[in-house]
């Protein structure tokens, strides 16, 4: 009876290992410094936008099954953004709307990337990333920069569109993206 009320939900758990994947993808030395995203709170949320997108944007080809992960992975993104948030010392009063803004933040850019991968237009992408993920940096040639994120996440886009969204959605298989340039 008590296995019962203590057994975890199978789409929560694949949400969680679903980021998990996103924040190792995200966390490749090679996506930051000089030619890539700053080394930074905000560049590193990027990074983890990016690839949550990305991901998202599979989990969607697999219906219900593939809505329900894509929204757990949302969850549990948010959940930890949360965290870190009162981790670094965000007081209580702030947190939420902190986390309003960066659902926004998030929203916003996976709007574009979504128009931009859809269209195939690698220069807009390009542009995109260089306005939102690399404006900030100070170092190095956003243009660049952006160019290189974008066509890595066309790579990736590839690579996860090659993977059973149905699989991805069940957690079972980590999704493999593109080399980092």
């Amino acid at each position: 009876m008590f296995a019962r009320l203590f057994r975890k939900d199978p789409v929560k758990a694949a949400g969680e290992r679903l980021y998990d994947s996103v924040l190792a993808a995200a966390r490749q030395p090679s996506l930051y410094g000089p030619a890539g995203a700053p080394d930074t709170v905000d560049g590193r949320f990027d990074m983890i936008v990016i690839h949550a997108v990305l991901l998202m944007r599979r989990l969607r080809a697999g219906g219900k099954t593939g809505q329900a992960a894509s929204q757990a992975l949302f969850d549990r993104m948010f959940d930890d953004m949360d965290a870190a948030l009162r981790e670094m010392g965000t007081g209580d009063l702030k947190v939420g709307r902190k986390i309003r803004e960066m659902g926004e933040a998030f929203y916003g850019r996976a709007k574009a990337y979504d128009a931009a991968l859809d269209a195939g237009d690698e220069a807009g992408l390009a542009d995109i990333l260089a306005r939102n993920a690399l404006d900030a940096h100070g170092e190095g040639d956003p243009a660049a920069a952006g160019r290189a994120l974008a066509r890595y996440m066309i790579d990736c886009d590839a690579c996860l569109a090659r993977q059973d969204p149905e699989q991805l959605a069940q957690g079972m298989e980590p999704p493999a993206y593109a080399p980092a340039p």
